[in-house]
């Protein structure tokens, strides 16, 4: 479907629903018409209308906290996008990861509360910072060491970290078994550089198997 087919409400608009694209939660709802759409395809950042200023505005060209475009994928009916995006940081003015933060189920928790999506961007965090340490490979960093060892050190480094978690959790060792996932975590993270295999990979095949039991 080319742009001139989506369907703009009568003031020229369209819906633009803005996700986390690794972590899929709501970052805010906005609005975009053909030249700020047109924008956000050219520059792959977002770029939506303002109806109360009556303009164009770029995410994040005040604050830095840009959103870079994964993918865009429009409705059945084609009259509401849904962008996946990258963020650089908070997509709430408030300072908030999302503009959705406020729960009307009185008594319960929040969405926030009760599963903090945004918890999880320290993965796609660390998984960007073992990019660059293999790409600039710093003296001194044990990420570096662990790239110029090879695959066979990074190996023996997961398989030590496993054994480390397996015994903690037969201690019942809380403490020591969170200390050791966050080392099995690293390392595996290390790995999958090694062997080129984007964690987001790993990803999708959890999500495939978790739609096929739905």
């Amino acid at each position: 479907m080319n742009i001139e087919n989506l369907k703009f409400d009568e003031k020229g608009l369209i819906t633009a629903v803005v996700q986390d694209a690794v972590t899929r939660e709501v970052l805010t709802v906005a609005y975009m018409n053909q030249e700020s759409l047109e924008k956000s395809l050219e520059t792959r950042e977002t770029w939506f209308y303002s109806r109360s200023r009556q303009e164009l505005w770029h995410k994040g060209e005040t604050s830095g906290n840009t959103q870079r475009i994964v993918e865009m994928k429009y409705d059945c009916d084609g009259d509401a996008l849904v962008v996946l995006v990258e963020p650089a940081g908070p997509a709430c003015h408030t300072g908030s990861v999302s503009c959705f933060s406020e729960s009307l189920l009185t008594g319960e928790a929040s969405v926030d509360e009760a599963a903090d999506l945004s918890d999880y961007r320290i993965l796609k965090a660390l998984e960007q910072v073992i990019a660059d340490r293999e790409l600039e490979r710093p003296e001194g960093a044990y990420t570096t060491y662990l790239f110029e060892k090879g695959v066979d050190k990074i190996l023996k480094k997961v398989g030590e970290e496993a054994s480390e978690v397996i015994i903690a959790a037969k201690n019942r060792d809380q403490e020591e078994l969170k200390w050791e996932s966050a080392d099995l975590l690293y390392h595996l993270l290390v790995l999958l550089r090694e062997q080129e295999l984007p964690f987001k990979e790993v990803l999708g095949v959890l999500d495939k198997r978790h739609m096929e039991k739905k």
